[in-house]
């Protein structure tokens, strides 16, 4: 068994999408009683996250109210580099089956830290999208920072019907070759719309 981890580090100097708080990750130590701890305050959409139905949703499902199955799935990457928008015809000749997850690779992931990672990143059509309701895949991923700009019609399409969103991701490429893998993405359980989540890939 192979694990690949598609989780961006969480640092003290974080970027976030323009126009949200910055977080806060502190290092505290107490010398008497030689104990280390950090202190962090951050908003639920940084680093690598997952949206819940409340984000978009009046009255829908917080993340912690999700069921724990529908975290876990097999996996599709789907190389999308170079795309402004993707489109319904980057699933064809792709076996996506009800509950698994599609993870797109926009190549973004590397510059997450770089201040044009917020610009110009790829954002899926709202066919696909329905297309990705009527496969009744579990989530979406990307790795650039949404799959959609606003007002957001991807996650309003999504969202309803309880497909969840993971942002952020990182290492897509690490598994473009890899036919068959099953996806972890535990978000943290947070009494809220969305949180930060550890994603990593299982190669058995």
């Amino acid at each position: 068994m192979k694990l690949i981890d598609l989780t961006q580090l969480f640092t003290q100097d974080m970027p976030v999408f323009p126009g949200d708080k910055k977080s806060s990750l502190k290092y505290e130590y107490d010398s008497q009683s030689d104990i280390t701890h950090y202190a962090i305050a951050t908003g639920t959409h940084v680093g690598t996250h997952m949206d819940g139905p409340l984000h978009m949703v009046k009255g829908g499902k917080k993340l912690s109210e999700i069921d724990l199955e529908r975290f876990i799935a097999n996996g599709h990457v789907i190389d999308v580099q170079g795309k402004s928008k993707i489109e319904t015809d980057v699933l064809h000749n792709k076996d996506i089956k009800e509950g698994d997850c599609v993870l797109f690779y926009t190549g973004f992931g590397k510059d997450f830290r770089n201040a044009n990672y917020f610009e110009n990143y790829p954002v899926l059509t709202d066919d696909l999208a329905r297309k990705l309701v009527e496969l009744k895949v579990k989530f979406v991923g990307t790795d650039a920072c949404g799959p959609d700009a606003a007002p957001y019609t991807i996650h309003r399409i999504l969202l309803p019907n309880e497909i969840l969103i993971l942002e952020n991701l990182t290492n897509l490429e690490s598994l473009l070759n890899v036919s068959q893998f099953e996806v972890i993405a535990l978000p943290a359980k947070f009494d809220a719309d969305a949180a930060p989540v550890r994603v990593i890939a299982r190669i058995d």
